[in-house]
């Protein structure tokens, strides 16, 4: 089989999605815990922090050319998923007419496996005022640096942000749908590529749910945090 043969299979395209997934979760993994450092802030660890730690954090991420190559692989990574994504739904659609003339519910499969298309939806509107709200003044606007530092202050246009009430609610909706998202596509990945002894999915799905609850949350929690102004 040709290598173009193969990314046009149905095969092929499970794979591939499975890869670019698997990055993509690699990315939310150094991606929460350079955000997390904006909890350094809390008064229970330092109060005169105002965003120091997490400003470093993200200076070494914008500093790194390893870093600021690995961009251009994510934004890949995401067009291929995307893409790819959108390609598997339409060919499930075409066929669910086709299939079983019972409708078995979740005893065939989760709600969220049988809604990925509209969670990745989601997720892609999500992403896009994400990349607006702080990609785009980091890498391309400007952003005003730390008074007495050689970084920018990324902490304080977060701050700035999540004063609005209704993007507070839009990113936590972005959360959960990265939530059920991920519920299904982490377990789902490994299943792909060949993973089905019962004994190493078990664990392999133990790990996606608590991924999948816990890097949300994380993700949620720092709007709210800022909103509520224990933050900032």
């Amino acid at each position: 089989m040709q290598w173009s043969h193969f990314f046009t299979s149905s095969v092929g395209k499970k794979i591939v999605m499975s890869l670019t997934g698997l990055f993509l979760i690699s990315f939310l993994v150094v991606h929460v815990c350079i955000n997390a450092c904006i909890f350094n802030d809390l008064n229970i660890f330092n109060p005169d922090d105002n965003g120091d730690m997490f400003n470093r954090a993200a200076h070494f991420m914008a500093a790194s050319m390893v870093v600021r190559t690995m961009e251009y692989g994510l934004f890949i990574g995401f067009i291929i998923h995307i893409i790819q994504g959108y390609v598997l739904e339409a060919k499930n659609l075409s066929r669910r007419g086709q299939g079983y003339k019972v409708n078995l519910a979740n005893r065939g499969s989760k709600w969220y496996s049988r809604t990925m298309g509209l969670l990745g939806t989601l997720l892609l509107l999500f992403l896009i005022m994400h990349i607006a709200h702080f990609w785009v003044p980091s890498r391309i606007t400007g952003l005003p640096e730390v008074e007495g530092k050689n970084y920018h202050n990324m902490f304080i246009i977060m701050v700035e942000v999540f004063q609005n009430p209704v993007v507070v609610i839009l990113y936590i909706l972005g959360c959960i749908s990265l939530a059920y998202h991920l519920l299904h596509g982490f377990q789902s990945a490994f299943r792909t590529l060949g993973l089905h002894n019962t004994r190493y999915i078990g664990m392999v799905k133990g790990i996606g749910t608590a991924f999948s609850i816990i890097v949300p949350l994380v993700f949620a929690s720092m709007p709210i945090a800022i909103y509520l102004n224990w933050i900032g």
